[in-house]
């Protein structure tokens, strides 16, 4: 879908400390073979009883404080809140989002939890997009805030083996986006979303349970994929059709931007580590490395929704972007969905605090 007048009017990410992956190896807590393969040399590891001992809606909270005051928007502009996460908030059957609002910009503005896994954060900017468009004032520029946070802890959560290819990182991540350019960094120019519910299965596995039980505890997602292929026998069929269902929804993004990959300064993916990240840039979308964020991507992790929040936000933070740059970000989560987003960068982090 093409926006016209859909501005990114900041961006704010909270982490927390860096947890070294080879002193995990030496620890036994990572497999060395995964460390070798995913090349991550750090991870965001919030410790118990440590200074960044925060839950992970205090996180979202954390970054969602950042990104409105480098907005310059008075929180009376934000109309609605989103905030997407993974993994357990801090309490059971109690809307995470709520907190976040209260916290962040008021006691008054309706705010709604987000759950549509790794893909999440990309899925509410599209959703958040649509809200801005549908209630436009000219008289009144409003405002979305977008929050993601997660905090993968021990016993039920272990960040270094849940599943392959990547290690969880814990933080939190937020983006204002606003109807007036006023102030603002970026520009939404397209958004895509493709699915193929028929995927469901390879995140849950083959059953399901009356609740959170010991026996299902630490998570591990990769026996539930191993389960699904097991008894569907389908494992190269759905693993085309995940990059298909990707695939799909990059063009799209593309082609509602009025752009090529030639035109794309700068890619932000999913954090994933180094065998997976490069199959995707060279696969799915022909481009280099260094076009990717993978020295951000492999210093924090797998940041669950906010890794597009956060990777956006450290191109803008360093310098790496300037204004005419477009830059693609491409989504995934379990389901399947994919969400797509081209902005082209409008203005720069001069001044931010």
């Amino acid at each position: 879908m093409r926006w016209e007048q859909v501005y990114l009017a900041g961006t704010g990410v909270w982490l927390a400390d860096r947890a070294d992956t080879a002193a995990a190896v030496a620890a036994g807590a990572y497999d060395a073979g995964e460390h070798a393969v995913n090349r991550i040399r750090s991870v965001s590891s919030a410790a118990a009883e440590g200074p960044d001992d925060l839950s992970a809606p205090e996180m979202a909270v954390r970054a969602a404080r950042t990104a409105l005051h480098r907005s310059g928007r008075a929180a009376e502009r934000v109309t609605t809140v989103f905030h997407s996460y993974l993994w357990f908030q801090g309490a059971e059957l109690w809307p995470a989002a709520s907190y976040v609002a209260q916290h962040a910009v008021g006691p008054a503005v309706p705010a709604f939890d987000l759950l549509q896994q790794c893909n999440a954060g990309l899925a509410g900017l599209e959703l958040a997009a649509r809200h801005l468009r549908a209630a436009e004032s000219a008289d009144r520029p409003e405002a979305v805030l977008l929050t993601t946070g997660d905090r993968f802890a021990p016993p039920a959560f272990d960040r270094w083996r849940a599943e392959r290819g990547m290690v969880y990182g814990d933080g939190g991540t937020a983006l204002v986006l606003s109807t007036s350019p006023q102030g603002a960094t970026g520009r939404l120019l397209a958004t895509a979303t493709r699915v193929d519910n028929s995927l469901e299965g390879l995140a849950r596995g083959t059953g399901f349970r009356t609740g959170p039980d010991e026996e299902s505890r630490p998570v591990d997602l990769g026996a539930r994929t191993e389960e699904y292929f097991r008894a569907q026998r389908n494992m190269r069929a759905a693993t085309l059709r995940t990059a298909e269902v990707a695939a799909e929804s990059i063009r799209a993004a593309l082609a509602d931007a009025d752009t090529s990959m030639e035109g794309i300064a700068r890619v932000v993916l999913n954090a994933t580590g180094h065998q997976r990240l490069t199959w995707q840039l060279e696969k799915q979308l022909g481009v280099e490395e260094k076009l990717s964020n993978w020295d951000f991507c492999r210093e924090v992790g797998h940041l669950g929704a906010g890794d597009h929040f956060a990777g956006l936000n450290e191109l803008l933070e360093t310098g790496e972007v300037e204004p005419g740059d477009r830059v693609l970000l491409v989504g995934g989560g379990t389901g399947y969905s994919c969400t797509s987003a081209v902005v082209e960068i409008t203005g720069t982090s001069d001044g931010w605090a």
